[in-house]
């Protein structure tokens, strides 16, 4: 009988390495990974105690590297070794107009949203192409679809995931190595749960009509992402039965890019 590809992936033997997977989004996703069996490299900032007791839930290894320095994700990338899947995740935002940009914050967007990802694949696919084996995985956005006003630096770097992506998609594709961007809209973490106060006062608006009027605005289904969705989704594209999955970006974000 013909023995299909299990749905579940089975991750054990696997090292990842996940960036900004110290809270948040890359959080979730080192959660999943380790629950499918994976052994797990953190990368991210936050206070040494925190930092230490992940580690200890996810049996998992931790480098701070600061991605916006090409050196740094050298170093790191050796120091952490051969990885079988890279999910470049970190990533940071700003709000204004385009003449009003601060050059300074253009250059980090790009510094951490796009060129480390560049910096970390290039140094992580030579393994890869080795081992006749690997996942990569990209956390784009909703954005990388879609653009929104006074987000220039931000849209402009998640739209270059997306065709970087692609790229290296036809580049591996017959190595045994997957690509894919996962892109969400609006994802339900503290970060996000956060700005809910200052914008019922700035608008004055009650907490229900912040949620709905305005971050979930563009989202049909009227509900956040939960970061373990994300997460979920990360694990599927690792799985034999994404074997062959590749140069795709995955939505999951209620229907915003449906419009």
């Amino acid at each position: 009988m013909h023995k299909q590809n299990s749905l579940v992936a089975d991750l054990q033997g696997k090292r990842a390495l996940v960036t900004g997977s110290t809270s948040g989004i890359g959080l979730a996703v080192a959660r999943a990974l380790h629950g499918a069996g994976a052994e797990v490299v953190l990368n991210g900032f936050g206070e040494e105690a925190e930092i230490a007791r992940l580690c200890e839930e996810l049996d998992a290894v931790h480098n701070g590297a600061n991605l916006m320095d090409p050196a740094a994700i050298e170093a790191m990338m050796e120091e952490v070794g051969p990885i079988d899947i890279l999910v470049n995740n970190a990533g940071m935002q700003h709000v204004a107009p385009v003449e009003d940009f601060p050059v300074e914050k253009w250059d980090a967007i790009v510094a951490l949203n796009l060129s480390a990802v560049f910096h970390t694949t290039r140094l992580a696919v030579p393994a890869m192409k080795e081992a006749g084996w690997g996942r990569i995985i990209n956390t784009a956005s909703a954005h990388s679809k879609q653009a929104s006003p006074f987000k220039s630096a931000y849209v402009s770097t998640k739209h270059a995931i997306d065709g970087f992506t692609k790229t290296i998609a036809l580049e591996l594709a017959q190595c045994g190595v997957t690509a894919n961007c996962i892109s969400p809209g609006y994802v339900w973490t503290p970060l996000v749960e956060g700005q809910i106060p200052d914008t019922m006062q700035a608008r004055s608006m009650t907490r229900e009509e912040v949620m709905n009027d305005v971050l979930l605005a563009k989202q049909p289904t009227k509900k956040f992402v939960q970061p373990e969705e994300v997460g979920a989704m990360a694990v599927f594209l690792c799985s034999d039965a994404a074997s062959n999955v590749t140069g795709a970006n995955w939505s999951i974000d209620g229907g915003w890019t449906a419009e």
